[in-house]
């Protein structure tokens, strides 16, 4: 996958920018609150359509062009080109800001591929990107919430029909849960629950599945690659904590394998029947209390959960690892090396996991880094790479940096 054009209009803190990329490694240089992570964010967006960083899609909009009134729109636009195709593709994402007649606005989104009008799910896996921020390592130590959600963007790049399952899965569960509600407030037949739980087991049984199948397979990327970066040190295993557990009563914890092997017609029957199994307690507290809505997934050294006893360098490298695996994963999966986009990759490692992991990214076909230091650097990968000094949005040449 190479990025060869990037345009921005009125995204964060860029009015516009307009830049060819070159292929390789390119390390944007400025100091705090100048636009580098939000440029590496522009990109990702182009991959997820959802931005990891925001709480809500309307805090990309320039602040300064909504003032001039709505509508108010931010264009990100790139040109790029992947593996096997003679031709490169555009994409342009319209994060569109409007009244909604109430007094209030909305945000609405636009995806053009190629020129064309397309739905979300339709433009999802077009573009493959990997995205490193400081504050993802809280998917390693935070709430079970930010795995699920991290999870749920990198399946979603690999199998776009992950994406409508999910969305499906989502609506399904808030109505079951308002049915839940309503029959602990004001009584009635549990069996009108049969139907919801149907459909929860249906759709459920095709994440669980895919997230098994998912994390067996990143397992064995992240393995070798953290193996390297901490030099044959530590041992780095990913555990699928499913709350629906096939094997519960026989394995206190089945291994990414076992679960893996599991149809999705076994799943979706075992599944079903714990829901009914749980239909007391469900209702009782008026929220369905099985399902993926609440799986987790753990990082583990031996029987060290690094989640919880890791220390601050450990944690970073386990993000960094499981970055680098991502990428060589969605390479597996789809044939094409996604973008890299690494934002303040070094902070924090000791000298001897940085010169490991720069040797590790010169291999990469396309890298977007950022940096506030160019000290934490080898000399010979600045050589290798473009460098750009951003200012205030602006890419300003390095004479005038």
């Amino acid at each position: 996958m190479r990025l060869k054009r990037l345009s921005l209009q009125n995204f964060r803190n860029y009015v516009r920018l307009d830049e060819d990329l070159p292929a390789g490694t390119i390390v944007l240089v400025g100091a705090n609150a100048q636009g580098k992570t939000n440029l590496l964010e522009a990109v990702y967006y182009l991959a997820t359509f959802a931005s990891f960083h925001a709480r809500h899609d309307r805090e990309l909009v320039n602040f300064d062009a909504q003032q001039w009134g709505y509508p108010a729109v931010a264009r990100i636009v790139a040109e790029f080109q992947r593996e096997g195709e003679a031709r490169s593709r555009v994409m342009e994402v319209r994060l569109i800001l409007e009244a909604n007649g109430n007094g209030g606005v909305r945000l609405r989104r636009e995806v053009l591929l190629d020129g064309l009008k397309k739905k979300l799910t339709e433009a999802l896996g077009v573009f493959n990107a990997v995205l490193f921020l400081p504050q993802m390592t809280q998917i390693v130590t935070g709430a079970p919430e930010l795995r699920r959600r991290y999870l749920n963007q990198a399946l979603s790049q690999v199998e776009p029909a992950y994406a409508r399952t999910l969305a499906e899965y989502n609506q399904t569960l808030t109505r079951r849960n308002a049915l839940l509600k309503l029959l602990n407030e004001q009584g009635g037949d549990p069996a009108q629950l049969d139907f919801w739980d149907e459909k929860i087991a249906q759709l459920g049984a095709v994440l669980i599945s895919h997230r098994a199948k998912a994390l067996y397979e990143w397992e064995r990327f992240a393995r070798v690659v953290h193996w390297k970066l901490t030099r044959k040190q530590e041992n780095l295993r990913l555990r699928y904590v499913p709350a629906y557990n096939p094997l519960a009563g026989q394995l206190l914890q089945p291994d990414n394998a076992t679960l893996a092997r599991f149809s999705e017609d076994a799943l979706r029957e075992g599944l079903r029947e714990a829901l009914l199994r749980q239909r007391g307690e469900a209702i009782a507290r008026g929220v369905t209390t099985i399902g993926p809505h609440r799986d987790d997934f753990r990082f583990l050294d031996g029987k060290l959960d690094l989640g919880v006893y890791g220390s601050r360098g450990q944690v970073r490298t386990v993000m960094l690892s499981l970055k680098m695996a991502e990428a060589e994963w969605l390479e597996a999966r789809t044939g094409r090396k996604p973008v890299l986009l690494l934002d303040e990759m070094l902070a924090e490692l000791d000298q001897a996991r940085r010169s490991d992991l720069q040797a590790h990214l010169a291999q990469s076909e396309q890298v977007l880094l950022t940096t506030t230091d160019m000290s934490l650097f080898d000399p010979a990968f600045i050589q290798q790479s473009t460098v750009w000094h951003l200012e205030q949005g602006r890419i300003v040449p390095p004479d005038q940096a």
